[in-house]
């Protein structure tokens, strides 16, 4: 007995010693905490994220972890020299081997598997919805498991999570009446109008979100109604006799509901939730996020715009340039979250996820729309401050040493990382950029995202990029991702996206179809699911994927041009938008940018790229390097 008391001393002070010699160095194994995410660890990995070594700078070209050893006059990182008498060798020529592998794979795509797609896309939709109005209608939602509708929980009014979005409207059918269109079937698209008519009343004891009201509900209705009656449109005639702008009124029915989030605010930023019948709750946080406040102005601009009343344009504008006021003079960056009554930021965190997102997003697509000055400039002051503060990684995309881009978290103050997540929703940035002409940047961005996609199928909410794991884990079939795919195809017809299309779409066939729709993956890694399937599945990812595959759809085809709001729905670039039958009841807005222009902050560097900067061979190859695709694949834990 006494030999094996040996033996497992030994055994134990070798694990012990190994220990050690991994937290000391990070030359250790990977380890794995029950979901096969590799982690490696390096104590010098902190020093390069928070720059807390004097003369690091961290915004330089390392984000992720790097081997590195002091105390020794050779360095070993992943940049160091082999030897004394060794030739310099790039780090990334570890991500050169099989480099074809990736040309071969999506350096092209036939027009019948695109034909295919199309069809998976349009079938997929259907699924859906034809399950929602067979199972669900009138309710808000479609419990796809059970084959259920779902509501509004009148038994847990703060169950915030349903009660924001769910306000008892028949949502899931008006969020979908321009994705009908978008498919090619009139009629159907008439029915659904008929039925929204007929059946639909905005007069009820609901408390919901302002924001999701807005872009689910007041959008869709102004932009079926212009496709309704707008003889430019791309779909051919969809107009019916005797529709006598109904639509419209229930639009504007709506807003006027919501205009009480305005009132008796100290900021003129609004409250983020109303009850349709009685107007802000007396219990009504004084808290809301940067996003929810600030992405009202596209839908309200527009039914301004249509109506010829000024009033809702007004408090939207307002509540953007209050939000636009209280930005850091260091940075320029905004927070997330903010008291409505004093202007004080209580989320101090800056990023491009969740609580800020469309804020960003609005700001260029207010000035595409409605042509002002304003919009534009504080666009291009947000997209400075971003670049500087929050991009990490090598300068370009697709050339040099270093780490993909990407942008992280920071403190709105200091510009420092706050945390090591990123979120789902960010996935949206690649399209923005897409449209601001930041095309390199864009596709850099996207590749890393769609390397999570392929690791686990589908896109967790947060990605703790440190830790190549999930920080949480469930998936309910948002469209970002794909947003972005479709926007970067359609600005360089590269393939490669039409890949990444697949990809997508087979997932969620694979990963998330049940019995009556497509059900929200409750974990990214078991695939458990929740029995809930959001509007914006119908709304956007389908409409989105469609669209990809489908090279001669009339949107494509038109002479005009077409946005889509931050819910996928359709709106036109139409002359009508820019012009305003009101005098303009704003101060000057030369006047008001410059008393709100920040006096310390530091010059932006010139690293925003445009479509000029893709050379055109680029076109016909692979959108990224294979080295650095390579490189992203192995960043997330890919291989």
């Amino acid at each position: 007995m006494q030999w094996r008391s040996i033996v497992v001393g030994l055994v134990v002070l070798r694990l012990s010693f190994s220990c050690v010699i991994w937290l000391a160095f990070g030359l250790g194994p990977n380890v794995s905490w029950g979901f096969n995410f590799p982690l490696s660890f390096s104590l010098h990995k902190l020093d390069l994220l928070f720059g807390d070594e004097k003369g690091t700078d961290p915004r330089r070209n390392s984000w992720s972890q790097r081997v590195h050893v002091h105390r020794h006059e050779e360095v070993a990182t992943t940049c160091a020299k082999v030897g004394e008498g060794s030739p310099e060798r790039s780090y990334l020529s570890f991500f050169d081997s099989n480099r074809d592998e990736y040309s071969r794979r999506y350096s092209s795509f036939p027009d019948t598997l695109k034909a295919k797609m199309k069809d998976m896309a349009k079938e997929m939709f259907y699924f859906g919805y034809d399950n929602y109005m067979k199972y669900a209608f009138p309710e808000d939602e479609l419990n796809p498991i059970d084959c259920e509708g779902r509501g509004p929980d009148v038994l847990n009014p703060s169950n915030i999570n349903i009660n924001d979005v769910l306000g008892n409207y028949s949502l899931t059918l008006i969020d979908t009446l321009d994705t009908l269109l978008v498919l090619g079937n009139v009629t159907e698209f008439q029915k659904a109008v008929k039925l929204v008519i007929d059946t639909v009343s905005f007069d009820k004891d609901s408390t919901v979100q302002v924001f999701e009201a807005n872009i689910r509900i007041l959008g869709s209705l102004i932009s079926s109604h212009i496709l309704l009656t707008d003889p430019k449109h791309p779909f051919g005639k969809v107009d019916y006799e005797g529709y006598d702008n109904e639509l419209l009124h229930l639009a504007h029915d709506l807003a006027v509901r919501l205009l009480p989030a305005f009132e008796n605010t100290l900021t003129g930023i609004p409250y983020p939730r109303v009850n349709l019948k009685t107007g802000v709750p007396s219990d009504s946080i004084n808290e809301t996020c940067t996003a929810g406040a600030g992405s009202l102005l596209v839908e309200f601009g527009i039914l301004s715009r249509l109506i010829g009343d000024s009033t809702f344009e007004w408090v939207a504008r307002r509540a953007v340039r209050a939000l636009w006021s209280l930005r850091s003079n260091e940075t320029g960056l905004l927070g997330n979250v903010v008291n409505i009554q004093t202007g004080q930021w209580v989320g101090k965190q800056s990023g491009l996820g969740a609580g800020m997102d469309s804020f960003y997003e609005y700001l260029l697509k207010s000035y595409i729309l409605f042509g002002e000055k304003e919009d534009h400039r504080m666009f291009q002051d947000s997209y400075e401050s971003i670049q500087n503060h929050m991009r990490r990684g090598r300068e370009s995309c697709n050339e040099g040493e270093g780490d993909p881009p990407l942008y992280v978290n920071v403190n709105m103050f200091s510009g420092e990382i706050m945390n090591t997540w990123i979120d789902s929703l960010q996935a949206f940035f690649p399209g923005l950029q897409v449209l601001n002409g930041d095309v390199d940047n864009a596709i850099c961005l996207h590749a890393f995202y769609y390397a999570i996609w392929k690791r686990f199928g589908a896109l967790p909410e947060r990605y703790n990029w440190q830790l190549q794991a999930p920080d949480v884990l469930f998936y309910p079939l948002r469209p970002e991702l794909v947003e972005s795919t479709y926007l970067l195809y359609q600005a360089t017809k590269n393939p490669f996206y039409l890949h990444v299309g697949m990809d997508i779409l087979q997932s969620l066939e694979k990963n998330a179809k049940v019995k009556c729709g497509y059900a929200t993956l409750h974990h990214v890694v078991d695939k458990s699911k929740e029995d809930r399937m959001e509007s914006f599945f119908l709304s956007e990812t389908c409409k989105y994927l469609y669209l990809l595959f489908d090279e001669d759809n009339p949107l494509h085809k038109s002479d005009n041009k077409y946005i889509f709001t931050t819910e996928g729905h359709i709106v036109p670039i139409d002359k009508r938008f820019r012009e305003k039958q009101w005098d303009d009841e704003f101060p000057c807005e030369e006047a008001v940018l410059a008393e709100q222009k920040p006096n310390n902050r530091k010059p932006p560097q010139s690293n925003n790229s445009n479509c000029n900067r893709i050379p055109e061979e680029r076109r016909y190859t692979l959108p990224l390097k294979s080295v650095y695709m390579r490189q992203i694949d192995h960043m997330v834990g890919l291989f």
